[in-house]
């Protein structure tokens, strides 16, 4: 199976961030792709407001979305934002759409990011259930930014059957936040023994663009890295489209190499 992450820089408008969507899933149709993901946020960039924009999965943006998939015979992964619950407010939540070749599937960000002064829990509710998809008899586990420094998740998705952990996400800038980013899409895939594609909003720096104050609008550094821990592809900071490969005798041969799922205990 081939596919394809979509390392894109998306902004405020919804129309233009759609148009990239389209564009982006032709160029990885073109290139024999079976699934392409694109990054948290896809439906436009933190930063914004989301409140605004926020609509059910029935909605017009995930049916433009799903409609794409339908037309080109691809599994789209893209990030949105669906109405949250009005406990304490209005919030939103930090979805992840799955459509095409029959698959229908979502997930809600479940640990949300509060750190480096981002208070993600201010405007977004919070997920609560682990979700995974079978496209062509292999298992994709589901994951959203944050998510990545919180290796339960992963190998929740693993137990579940996932060959693959999908990481949707726009990764705040700073200090050694690349470097991080990638060292935990590898310590993920080592935990779980699974191939991890971790696609993320390119970097805005690239294109002469300043962030905006403490959002987190993406470092790039896209990467699929193998289950026991290699990276096997990566994208610089600027806009891209990283193809590969997948290939799951690979996990097979991982855990039978490396057992950490069946050797843990839990606590």
């Amino acid at each position: 199976m081939r596919i394809a992450l979509a390392q894109i820089i998306t902004g405020r408008d919804l129309a233009a961030n759609l148009d990239l969507v389209d564009a982006y899933a032709r160029q990885a149709k073109s290139g024999g792709a079976d699934l392409v993901v694109f990054p948290e946020a896809t439906m436009r960039a933190f930063g914004h407001s989301l409140l605004d924009i926020a609509e059910p999965l029935e909605g017009p943006w995930a049916a433009r979305v799903r409609a794409l998939a339908a037309e080109l015979d691809i599994v789209i992964v893209a990030g949105m934002f669906t109405p949250g619950t009005a406990g304490d407010g209005p919030k939103v939540r930090n979805t992840l759409l799955v459509s095409g070749r029959g698959i229908e599937a979502s997930y809600d960000k479940i640990h949300l990011f509060d750190a480096f002064g981002f208070a993600e829990s201010d405007t977004v509710d919070a997920g609560t259930d682990p979700v995974t998809f079978e496209l062509e008899g292999v298992t994709f586990g589901l994951a959203t930014c944050y998510d990545i420094r919180f290796p339960d998740l992963f190998t929740e998705n693993a137990d579940r059957g996932a060959d693959v952990n999908i990481v949707c996400a726009s990764w705040g800038s700073g200090p050694g936040k690349a470097d991080q980013w990638k060292l935990l899409a590898r310590a993920r895939a080592l935990d779980s023994t699974t191939v991890v594609l971790a696609c993320g909003q390119g970097d805005p720096a690239s294109q002469g663009t300043a962030p905006r104050g403490a959002a987190p609008t993406g470092v790039g550094h896209s990467v699929v890295v193998s289950p026991m821990g290699d990276v096997l592809q990566e994208l610089d900071g600027a806009p891209g489209l990283l193809f590969a490969d997948l290939d799951t005798t690979t996990v097979k041969e991982a855990r039978t190499k490396l057992p950490v799922l069946a050797n843990r205990h839990k606590f």
